[in-house]
């Protein structure tokens, strides 16, 4: 008899292992993955957070304006896609919740009664006040993958709200300095508008002393009215702007105060990569692997629907129907019965369903280690347009002094001794515009290289 046990618990214990080794109860782990990339991940992972990467700074660390800081909050307090998203993590934690109740046992009570009378004989009445429980025990770790899985789910929606938290501070970021460039642009073009009706008044007071030709004129006025025409340009892709930023609050659309001087102060960065720890920290990169996580807790529970499953019954409670007879009062009765179900039939369903869940594994994997890929690109673009802007914003100021010094030179020429043509005067105007329009275009594209970078290394958390 001693022995009989023994071989039950060898027995056992030899099943047990079996089904570890298939990995129906091995919990998703980075490191044991098939993959370099996501080996190194799970490296980083472990790695002690730097609370000075810029990417783990509070947003109100980088975006100090106070405008712009006001707009922030207003946007993260009532955006309706963030809203969403805190919704949806209430729903992925209430389907945890749920498959953490599935350990637990169903209780349901299911009174019933009837009546009958036979050949005119008075009404028979049975009555019965079942309690019914039902408890299937989870040996082969099917409740125990779904719970996983859940968990994962939870976790993917998460990264998800914190995605779309930080996407919604850079994108309110992102207008404020894009309607601050085109307010700078606007001020500029109506200055030089202003300055340019000016030169058409010289040149027709220079045309009547004899001093230049009608085309010279003609040309002057053609130019005023370009830059008029692109005034209009600036206040459509204002409105525009102005529109985009009201989405992002969550408001009617309508016009915001934004001062045409505001600038972003970049911190000082003197880096041309950012470690695997910082990638990690990305929303969009903890959410991918927690699809991969979930295909995996998928296939375990796949490979868990080829062993049967049990199941502990028990039903109790008073009826007045004991067998074929009537007693009144009743009594009380409970009944006791386990059940095991092994799948016969199903096994080429089962079959399918593994092969279907493990592509559907390498799909996430691939997914997952894309995500990794694409976040150190956007990171390394992030940084060179930064680094270049920077650089460029240097040249085109000494560009932008020297082109006014050479406006000014070429109009006295023109006045006073003219050893110099119009045509001369027009292209030193033209450059000086274009130098300073290109001017503002760089400095937001700085602002803007900023704002990705703080996004792309999760920013905002």
């Amino acid at each position: 008899m001693k022995s009989k046990n023994i071989s039950l618990i060898l027995a056992a214990t030899v099943s047990a292992s079996a089904l570890t080794s298939c990995g129906i109860y091995q919990k998703y782990d980075a490191e044991r993955v098939d993959s370099d990339l996501v080996k190194e991940y799970a490296q980083a992972l472990k790695q002690e957070t730097d609370s000075n990467a810029f990417g783990n700074l509070r947003w109100q660390q980088i975006f100090t304006d106070p405008v712009l800081a006001d707009l922030i909050d207003r946007a993260l307090a009532n955006n309706k896609d963030l809203r969403n998203a805190k919704l949806n993590v209430d729903i992925a934690h209430a389907q945890l919740k749920g498959a953490k109740l599935s350990y637990l046992p169903s209780v349901a009570l299911t009174p019933n009664g009837a009546g009958a009378s036979y050949a005119g004989s008075d009404m028979s009445w049975t009555y019965s006040l079942p309690l019914a429980v039902n408890w299937e025990i989870d040996v082969f770790g099917k409740i125990l993958n779904n719970k996983r899985n859940a968990a994962a789910g939870e976790l993917q929606m998460i990264a998800y709200e914190q995605a779309v938290r930080s996407q919604i501070i850079a994108g309110v970021a992102q207008c404020y300095y894009t309607i601050a460039a085109l307010e700078c642009q606007q001020e500029l073009l109506k200055e030089t508008a202003v300055l340019w009706n000016e030169s058409v008044g010289v040149m027709r007071n220079l045309k009547e002393a004899g001093r230049l030709r009608e085309d010279a004129v003609v040309q002057s006025l053609a130019q005023y009215y370009s830059i008029e025409a692109s005034i209009t340009d600036i206040d459509l892709s204002l409105h525009e702007a102005n529109n985009t930023l009201s989405l992002l609050l969550n408001t009617m659309p309508q016009t915001w105060s934004i001062p045409s001087s505001a600038v972003l102060q970049a911190p000082v960065m003197q880096r041309t990569a950012i470690p695997m720890a910082e990638l990690a920290a990305r929303p969009d990169v903890r959410a991918s692997e927690m699809a991969l996580a979930s295909a995996f807790y998928t296939t375990a529970s796949a490979r868990a629907a080829f062993y049967p499953s049990l199941a502990v019954t028990s039903n109790g409670g008073f009826t007045n129907l004991l067998g074929s007879f009537i007693k009144n009062p009743g009594d009380w009765f409970i009944q006791l019965a386990g059940s095991l179900t092994a799948p016969i039939f199903s096994r080429g369903q089962n079959i399918a369903r593994l092969e279907a869940s493990k592509a559907q594994q390498k799909q996430a994997l691939n997914n997952f280690e894309y995500t990794l890929m694409s976040a150190a690109a956007d990171v390394s673009n992030a940084l060179t347009t930064y680094e270049k802007s920077v650089a460029k914003q240097q040249w085109l100021a000494l560009q932008v002094e020297n082109m006014a010094k050479a406006v000014d030179i070429t109009g006295e020429l023109l006045l006073f001794d003219g050893s110099t043509t119009y045509l001369e005067v027009l292209t030193a105007q033209k450059n000086l515009l274009a130098a300073q329009t290109s001017q503002i275009n760089t400095n937001l594209t700085a602002a803007r290289s900023i704002i990705n970078l703080y996004q792309n290394l999760g920013g905002g958390r």
